[in-house]
């Protein structure tokens, strides 16, 4: 005879894969944007940056942002997209496990066992029918690459660079990109870059939220805030110091109305560590070097203020 499951049971079954969705989609974060890449660039969210002397790699998509694929000059949505497909993944889940908490799947009428594998089923189903329509939405987006890489005064040079830092980029020549720089980047505004990354790591490591929240738009704020929540709620709190940027250059900048873009890679090193809040015993020690691709926007006259942050891949 077939065993099945009460109607508690299955409401912890539909918990624990929630829980498990949900760690499946932030584990590996512990600075602020680290492994994931969120945030908007206006209309070319989901345009990839070209590579540069920094990042001569390609550069994950953006995962979590208010702006929809397809939306004119990039304007916001009324709620963030999330992972695994945004809002379209996270309605048909949320069906599913209302119904087996009401309990039934999708289709009903399946109890015990068969309720429950028939669940994990539908669940495989619903996160491969996202991800393909996610790719979808992304190849339909995917603008040709034109950016190429810049220093202080102009196109990265042939050698290494006379400083670390902003501009100060080694390696390989780069021509002058197809995409001009449309801004007129200073030496200027190359040192706010470098003084905001330090100053956000370092808010971030200290869950300063208002000094987050001046240096960031209300979006990255909001994720960054999300993120400091859920070290709370686990008991830990990821502790970041000695930010140093090793190298940068820029990739692109242009100009959306009122509003003023620059896309830069950045490759620093830092000391991060995950420590329990009870016994600052260190939980998990981050990598001591990153390299990111961080955007940076501005209404005119103001400052600049970090719009996303996406990581980047091996070349």
């Amino acid at each position: 005879m077939m065993t099945t499951f009460s109607r508690g049971r299955r409401t912890a079954v539909a918990f624990s894969l929630a829980a498990l969705m949900a760690v499946a989609a932030t584990a590996g974060e512990a600075r602020p944007g680290g492994g994931s890449s969120m945030g908007s660039r206006g209309s070319r969210t989901y345009s990839a940056p070209a590579p540069t002397a920094t990042a001569p790699g390609s550069v994950a998509p953006m995962q979590r942002s208010m702006t929809q694929p397809g939306s004119p000059m990039g304007s916001p949505a009324a709620a963030p997209q999330r992972r695994f497909g945004g809002g379209f993944f996270a309605g048909l889940l949320g069906a599913g496990l209302l119904g087996a908490l009401i309990g039934g799947g999708f289709f009903g009428g399946l109890g015990g066992i068969a309720s429950f594998i028939g669940l994990l089923l539908q669940v495989g189903l619903i996160v491969g029918l996202a991800m393909l329509a996610f790719r979808f939405f992304r190849r339909r987006q995917q603008e040709p690459a034109l950016a190429g890489a810049y220093s202080r005064n102009g196109p990265a040079p042939a050698g290494p660079g006379p400083l670390g830092g902003l501009g100060g980029a080694s390696g390989g020549g780069a021509a002058r990109p197809a995409q001009p720089d449309q801004v007129g980047i200073s030496p200027q505004d190359f040192d706010a870059f470098e003084r905001t990354l330090g100053q956000v790591q370092l808010a971030y490591g200290n869950e300063d939220v208002a000094t987050l929240r001046r240096h960031t738009t209300p979006e990255m704020a909001g994720y960054f805030t999300e993120e400091l929540k859920a070290n709370a709620a686990r008991g830990v709190v990821n502790k970041i110091a000695d930010v140093k940027l090793q190298q940068g250059d820029l990739a692109e900048s242009w100009r959306e109305g009122p509003v003023d873009y620059a896309t830069v890679a950045m490759r620093y090193t830092l000391r991060d560590a995950t420590v329990d809040r009870a016994s600052g015993r260190v939980v998990e020690t981050g990598a001591p070097e990153a390299t990111e691709i961080w955007t940076f926007a501005r209404e005119r006259g103001g400052p600049w203020l970090v719009s996303a942050i996406q990581q980047t891949r091996a070349a």
